[in-house]
This record gives C-alpha cells, sequence and structure tokens, in this order.
C-alpha cells in the first residue's frame, strides 16, 4: 500500500530553511518508528509531499502503518492512493473508473483534482473529464458538486497520477523534537495528561515530573499514562521519567502552613524543585495541566504567586478550557480510560482554601517549613528513560521472566489498550488469551486463579514489563511476560 502524506498547513507557510528543516524532521520520525514495525516499509519524499510504502499483501502491516501516520505529530492528511505513470486525460478517467465503479453505485458524487506541473489542461478540465467518465460508465445516482456523497480525489503531480482512496484526518502540529524541550509536571489525571499531549502535538519534546504524593501504586499508574503518551505520539525521541518522593515535604506542609494556604504553598514547593530539576537537563520551560478557575489555587492571583516561585517559563496550555473539552480530548487520545484507575490523592485540601493569596502572607507560611526536606526529597529522585521505566528501581531482583513460545497450561493476558485490542485482535492456536487493558491489570490479578500462569503481553513488551515487574514485587510468583 502507498499512502500519500501531506503536512500540517503551518509547516507550509514557513521560509525555505525552515520548511525543510520540518520536513526533515518529520521523515526522520516516520523512518524510526516505521522501522519498529517493518524495515521494508519506506519513507520518501520532500517539500510537498512524503510517500510511505509498504510491502504488499500485509494488510496487518498496513493497519499498523496507518495507525502510526494518523497519530504522528506534523501530518496533516494521510491518503491511501494507487500511484500510475501519468499517459493522457482518458487514461486517467480510465484508471479512475476502475477503482471508484463500485463505491458510486446509487450515490451522488464530485470529482476533485490537484496538479503540479505543466500541463495542457487545468484542474477544471481533468475534474469535468474523469466526472463524465463516471457519471456514463457506472451506476452513480449522478453529479452533486456542492454535498457530494462521495468525493473522488485524483492528483497529477508531473508525470505521475495519484487516485486517493480514502483521505484521513491526521493530528497536525509540528514534527516531533522541532520545537524546544519542556518538563511536563504529570499526575496521572485528566488535565496533566492532556497537557502534555498538547505540547507533544506541537513537535514538543516532552519529558515527564511526578511528584509522588501517594506510594507505589500512585507511581506505577502514573509511568502508565506517560508511558502511553509517549508510544503512541511520541517515540521518535527519547524522554526521561523523573521521580520526586515528596511525601515529607507534603507532611511538613501539612502540619506547618495554615490551612487555606496549604494548596498554593504545595504548588510553589513543586515549581521549585521542577526549575532545580530542568536546570541540570537544561530545559527552558514546565508544562502543567491548570485551567482557570478549576480549584481554588488556580485563579488567577493564586496562579502568579505559583508562577513567581520559579525563573522559568510555566506553560499551561489548557490554561482557558473547559473541564469537559479536557475530558473529550482525554477520551479522543485514550487517556480517559486512565483515570477512573489511578489512585485519587489530594496533597492539600483546605475547607477554606484562599482564592487571593498574598505574597508577603505565603512568604510568612513558608518561612515554617524545612527546605532540608526538600533537598532530601531531591537527592532520592528517581531518573528513568521513558522506555526504561518497565525497570523497576529497587534493590531486590522483580525481572519478569519472558517467553517466546507459551507453555503448557499457561494463560495469556492481552494488557493492551482497548484501542490497540480492537484494531489488531491477539489469538494464539490452542491458548487461552484474556484481554485486561494493562491500567486494570493490578486491580483485577488478585482475583485471578493462582493455580495457573499468566503470560502478559503488548506488542512492544513494555506495559507487560512494568507491570509483570509490579505484580512480582507484589508478591505474586506466577506472572511473567510473552514476547513471541
Amino acid at each position: 500500500m502507498l499512502y500519500l502524506i501531506r503536512f500540517h498547513p503551518e509547516i507550509i507557510i514557513k521560509t525555505r530553511p525552515v520548511r525543510h528543516r520540518l520536513i526533515q524532521g518529520l521523515r526522520r520520525n516516520l523512518r524510526i518508528i516505521l522501522k519498529r514495525l517493518d524495515a521494508a516499509v519506506s519513507v520518501t519524499g520532500d517539500w510537498d509531499i512524503l510517500e510511505v510504502q509498504t510491502p504488499d499483501g500485509n494488510k496487518i502491516l498496513e493497519q499498523q502503518v496507518e495507525d502510526v501516520l494518523l497519530r504522528t505529530p506534523g501530518i496533516s492528511l494521510v491518503m491511501p492512493v494507487k500511484k500510475l505513470p501519468f499517459v493522457d486525460l482518458e487514461q486517467a478517467a480510465a484508471e479512475t473508473l476502475k477503482l471508484w465503479a463500485g463505491p458510486l453505485r446509487g450515490r451522488t458524487f464530485a470529482v476533485r483534482c490537484k496538479r503540479q506541473g505543466d500541463h495542457a489542461f487545468t484542474s477544471t478540465q481533468v475534474e469535468r473529464q474523469i466526472g463524465a467518465v463516471l457519471l456514463h460508465n457506472s451506476e452513480a445516482a449522478g453529479v452533486n458538486l456542492n454535498e457530494p456523497d462521495v468525493t473522488v480525489r485524483v492528483e497529477i503531480r508531473f508525470r505521475d497520477l495519484y487516485i486517493v482512496e480514502r483521505q484521513l484526518r491526521g493530528l497536525g502540529g509540528y514534527p516531533m523534537g522541532t520545537q524546544e524541550p519542556v518538563l511536563s509536571l504529570i499526575s496521572g489525571g485528566f488535565d496533566s495528561a492532556v497537557a502534555s499531549y498538547l505540547c507533544m502535538k506541537r513537535g514538543i519534546r516532552t519529558h515527564f515530573l511526578f511528584f509522588n504524593l501517594g506510594g507505589r501504586e500512585h507511581e506505577i499508574a502514573v509511568k502508565e499514562v506517560a508511558l502511553y503518551l509517549w508510544m503512541k505520539f511520541g517515540s521518535s525521541h527519547r524522554v526521561k521519567f523523573i521521580s520526586v518522593p515528596f511525601e515529607s515535604v507534603l507532611q511538613n506542609i501539612l502540619q506547618q502552613v495554615d490551612t487555606g494556604h496549604m494548596g498554593v504553598v504545595l504548588k510553589r514547593a513543586m515549581m521549585r524543585a521542577a526549575e532545580r530539576i530542568a536546570a541540570d537537563m537544561r530545559v527552558g520551560a514546565l508544562v502543567t495541566g491548570e485551567s482557570v478557575g478549576q480549584v481554588a489555587s488556580q485563579t488567577l492571583p493564586n496562579l502568579a504567586l505559583i508562577d513567581a516561585a520559579t525563573t522559568r517559563l510555566v506553560l499551561r496550555p489548557l490554561i482557558v478550557s473547559d473541564k469537559q473539552d479536557i475530558i473529550n480530548i482525554a477520551r479522543q487520545i485514550g487517556t480517559e480510560v486512565f483515570n477512573a484507575c489511578v489512585p485519587e490523592y489530594c496533597g492539600a485540601i483546605s475547607v477554606k482554601p484562599t482564592t487571593n493569596a498574598r505574597l508577603a502572607r505565603v512568604e510568612e507560611e513558608e518561612a515554617k517549613l524545612s527546605f532540608a526536606l526538600m533537598d532530601e526529597a531531591l537527592a532520592h529522585t528517581e531518573v528513568q528513560m521513558i522506555d526504561r521505566v518497565v525497570d523497576v528501581v529497587d534493590h531486590k531482583d522483580v525481572t519478569p521472566l519472558v517467553y517466546s513460545e507459551v507453555p503448557a497450561g499457561a494463560i495469556v493476558i492481552d494488557v493492551r489498550h482497548p484501542d490497540e485490542q480492537t484494531l489488531l485482535p491477539f489469538e494464539l492456536a490452542g491458548v487461552e488469551v484474556r484481554a485486561v487493558p494493562f491500567f486494570q491489570i493490578s486491580s483485577q490479578f488478585a482475583a485471578l486463579d493462582r493455580q495457573f500462569t499468566y503470560l502478559l503481553y503488548c506488542e512492544k513488551g513494555m506495559m507487560s514489563r512494568l507491570h509483570a515487574s509490579h505484580l512480582k514485587e507484589a508478591g505474586y510468583t506466577n506472572v511473567a511476560v510473552y514476547r513471541p
């Protein structure tokens, strides 16, 4: 299958050097990701379009490639096409008829043509000639130029003819890695996940920073979200997952700070810690999922005080978004289902939180705190590359066994995201396969019959290793990983 790739419109309007740089970045990113699927997938082209070619006859690979193209930042349109040498308009019309005669039966249509190069005809003439052939040689209901049931698209690029089979909307944005990196404060909820996604969509290499306030379960759940976002939207570039044990800092705030100011003081403490980590990483901006007025700490006066705790630029992609809009995006990108499974931990709940904190009063409250606790927390920070979060940082060995073949009597658990399970159902002849998404496996594993061995499976082996390690750490000896 051949896919024609069109770039996000904002790429096209850039100056020639910038446009070349962005397109080269997109081409490089696609080659990195698609090579993992099959080394035979090729990515060619420059300036106007890219062409992605898969080996003929491999329908599963075509589905996987199409899925990658639709979630890669920088792409506006993905079009599966039939490419032929262009001879003349009669040939173009005849080839279009072969492909579209069946789909047009009983439906109205319009023909749309894009053309590049010197030709003795216009795009309108192409549309009229092909339209006439389709109308008189198919069982179409007629031509409707305003609201057709079907739009037949063709492109003539110099001496090549492209007949478009489908036109799919891409993610848009800029190619990953073409903008400066950021450090995103991620908690596992709707907001921080969507904020991180929006940065990634914009081509920003997004590292993840997690302040652990709720223990091991909370950390595992947040790693799930971060790993999922990276694998789906940013895997062309490696990023870091940083975990800071912030429980002692929180306890200090709960014990010493006036209840109305705890939320603002906690956020300022996180900003100070984030700034130090960002400085070590040479990252110039922080990202949060805050939205004006959503909670007491997110009023404009309070946000200004939170910003004042750092010299780093603070980006808030959701700053004027409604909660339902944020949830809708979470549903669209596949992170909504995480929220119900992420342990809720409200770090600093106030009965009457202030919505208009004053700097002098906040500094008075902060003077009561032990900043040595923050130094200690930062000294125990864990930094992992995102593709290595599957490795549990612990003194005891919790590395799971990995099987390339399923032992007799073992049960395979497909822990992929439901979207992946629907796209490519996983079956093994003679083996029981159960579908339990990774964000549910920790809670459901305890109910499984312990007399069986369970092999966790996912396409890349990352989620399966992460949860097998976690379950083994929790004391389960009947869990391993299946990597065919």
